[in-house]
């Protein structure tokens, strides 16, 4: 029997996001009724509608939150800060694949206002971090349990994925991993977030030097118990987190959401294969010919890319497929990894189908994949609709492999 849940949206990236946001309720980070309200009518072509949508309602919510913080009604603020950080994130999304994104960096300082503003009034306790990385920092914040809950040591540090907020993230792991007592590390890495649109900062594939310095850092915190840290990454973050337990293997245990071995075939997936073949024997210029035809052909496809290859910080189309292709780990490298692992793999998974697999397959004794369906409404990338199912699987999971440690 076939179980689906009808489209919010005849735009299948505007229905993906529209479950995501939805997902995101569970833990505070939107309200359903605002989210269907704001993107009821959008057509499929409505890409400049879908920016005003998000941009309205995450401007209208911040001002609920001014308001409320004025009035000195602290709850109802935190409350509406988190949310219109979380509409102000999809803003960004949506402004990035437009063709004039001039208010870009305008969009983001109002994120991430509202995501401080959270964070200074929300009763979770919360301290600003500045993680040494190289010759600066990575700018975190650390959240810790209720002072009443048992005090045992175990952390976790959340890595985001290729385009999602801090409110996304808070919603899809932070929140869940406090209640249970955990202390959670969430920053923005090269190319993420802050480090994009403020610092110029771009995507690295090499993530075990950027989370073997985060490592150090979290373990150096007190209450950190060193050898109780566990670690997650969401979408891309997957693959980010696979990659450095190749090589840092301090970690007690770790979670990829879901399972990522190979980022390109996101994006290889979807072109001819005459095309990757001359992009194969050197044929830069005439590939970087042939996709500019196409994506003028295509306006939904360009967007996407100009939204997708941002964070790359590449010009021409074959200098970002060759880039892109960098981000993949072999059977080999994989081998290596010794941390306990648990992978998420949701049915009809649409960006990187059959991965999951292939990383349990090349990791066997450390690997313990973890199923997700559409009959109990987690299919699609991420578990969008399912996040309390999730956050039930893989952090029951993690307090049985972080016990032991």
């Amino acid at each position: 029997m076939k179980h689906t849940i009808a489209p919010f949206s005849p735009d299948p990236d505007h229905d993906f996001e529209i479950r995501t946001a939805l997902g995101l309720a569970v833990e505070g980070a939107t309200e359903p009724g605002e989210v269907l309200a704001a993107t009821a009518g959008i057509g499929k072509d409505g890409h400049a509608a879908w920016f005003a949508a998000w941009n309205d309602l995450a401007t209208r919510t911040a001002a609920v939150a001014d308001e409320a913080a004025q009035a000195g009604h602290r709850v109802s603020a935190a409350e509406a800060y988190l949310r219109a950080s979380t509409y102000f994130g999809v803003a960004v999304n949506a402004l990035s694949a437009l063709p004039d994104s001039d208010e870009l960096g305008t969009t983001f300082r109002a994120q991430r206002a509202a995501w401080e503003s959270f964070v200074s009034l929300t009763a979770v306790r919360a301290e600003r971090v500045d993680i040494p990385f190289g010759l600066g920092s990575l700018p975190g914040y650390l959240f810790r349990p209720s002072q009443d809950a048992q005090a045992n040591g175990a952390t976790l540090v959340a890595v985001n994925g290729s385009d999602g907020s801090l409110a996304a993230l808070w919603a899809t792991c932070v929140s869940p991993a406090v209640k249970r007592g955990y202390t959670v590390l969430v920053f923005d890495g090269p190319g993420q977030q802050s480090q994009l649109f403020e610092r110029n900062s771009f995507f690295r594939p090499d993530w075990e030097n950027v989370l073997t310095p985060v490592y150090d850092f979290v373990a150096r915190q007190q209450g950190v118990d060193p050898s109780r840290i566990g670690l997650y990454g969401i979408s891309q973050g997957g693959y980010w987190v696979a990659r450095a337990l190749v090589f840092e293997h301090r970690f007690a245990a770790a979670i990829t959401d879901p399972g990522v071995v190979d980022v390109s075939t996101s994006w290889t997936g979807h072109l001819p294969k005459v095309l990757l073949k001359a992009l194969d024997d050197g044929q830069t210029e005439k590939f970087d010919a042939e996709m500019a035809l196409g994506l003028k052909l295509s306006p939904g496809t360009a967007r996407t890319w100009q939204f997708r290859a941002r964070p790359y910080g590449t010009t021409g189309y074959a200098e970002t497929i060759q880039a892109v292709r960098a981000y993949r780990i072999t059977p080999e490298e994989a081998g290596r990894i010794t941390t306990p692992v648990f992978i998420t793999d949701p049915e009809s998974e649409q960006f990187w189908p059959g991965q999951a697999d292939e990383l349990a397959q090349y990791a066997p004794g450390v690997s313990t994949l973890a199923r997700f369906t559409a009959a109990e409404g987690a299919d699609g990338h991420c578990q969008p609709l399912a996040r309390t199912v999730t956050a039930q699987r893989m952090l029951d999971w993690l307090d049985s492999r972080l016990a032991r440690a």
